[in-house]
């Protein structure tokens, strides 16, 4: 039963980086991502493939990522291994980006009493990225390489009705673009055809109350300062 109005999910959605080992029934899930295929699309193409890892599939991936992940500190020239597939971010940071970004990094890692240039400390929270923050369930979202930019956006709606899905139900997530640099890893272990690309993952379960680092709240700015009103 959902419990919460519409704004409620919104504004109570966070990037929850702390679950607790509470697993969600199979059928809690499945009814969220039907709930969620809701999403529109252009001539209804639906592009979105969603692969749910829990229990040992889920520890695998883990394992794997984060073996790589650390092999790439022991030596950084892996890092050409590991490339994502579509820019996500731009190749150039201009303003108010840059600002915006540095804000959140250092409020970020500031809340976690992790210091600039303290880089064990920096790689240690950025693998809990590849632990799912320790939720019981991961989710890794592919598309059809043949699909356009379009379908990108129509992912984008896909993916925020399960967030708050999740959150009518009492779930939190964390969507995560950290795991496409090592697509190579884990669409085989997924089970993805090689016309399939890494979108983003996911975390989905319960958040950790007594966790500091989910007392981290992002801030927004004010609707003035994006809106331009024509009359």
């Amino acid at each position: 039963m959902i419990q919460t109005t519409v704004d409620d999910a919104i504004t109570s959605r966070m990037s929850v980086r702390a679950f607790t080992q509470q697993p969600i029934a199979r059928q809690t899930l499945s009814e969220l991502l039907q709930v969620a295929s809701r999403a529109p699309s252009g001539t209804n193409t639906q592009p979105w493939n969603v692969y749910v890892l829990q229990g040992a599939s889920r520890a695998a991936l883990v394992d794997k990522v984060c073996a790589a992940h650390d092999a790439v500190r022991t030596n950084p020239a892996l890092a050409a291994d590991y490339r994502e597939e579509y820019d996500y971010y731009p190749e150039k940071w201009i303003s108010p980006y840059l600002e915006r970004r540095r804000e959140n990094g250092l409020s970020l890692y500031g809340l976690l009493g992790i210091a600039k240039g303290e880089k064990d400390k920096m790689h240690v929270q950025h693998q809990r990225n590849y632990r799912f923050f320790d939720a019981p369930v991961g989710l890794m979202f592919t598309i059809n390489r043949v699909m356009g930019r379009g379908s990108m956006l129509d992912y984008g709606m896909f993916l925020q009705n399960i967030m708050l899905a999740a959150r009518g139900r009492g779930l939190h997530t964390c969507p995560q673009v950290a795991w496409n640099g090592y697509a190579k890893i884990i669409l085989p272990h997924v089970g993805a055809g090689t016309d399939e690309m890494l979108v983003c993952g996911m975390a989905l379960g319960y958040a950790d109350e007594a966790a500091v680092v989910n007392t981290f709240h992002t801030p927004r700015v004010p609707v003035e300062e994006f809106t331009h009103w024509l009359e």
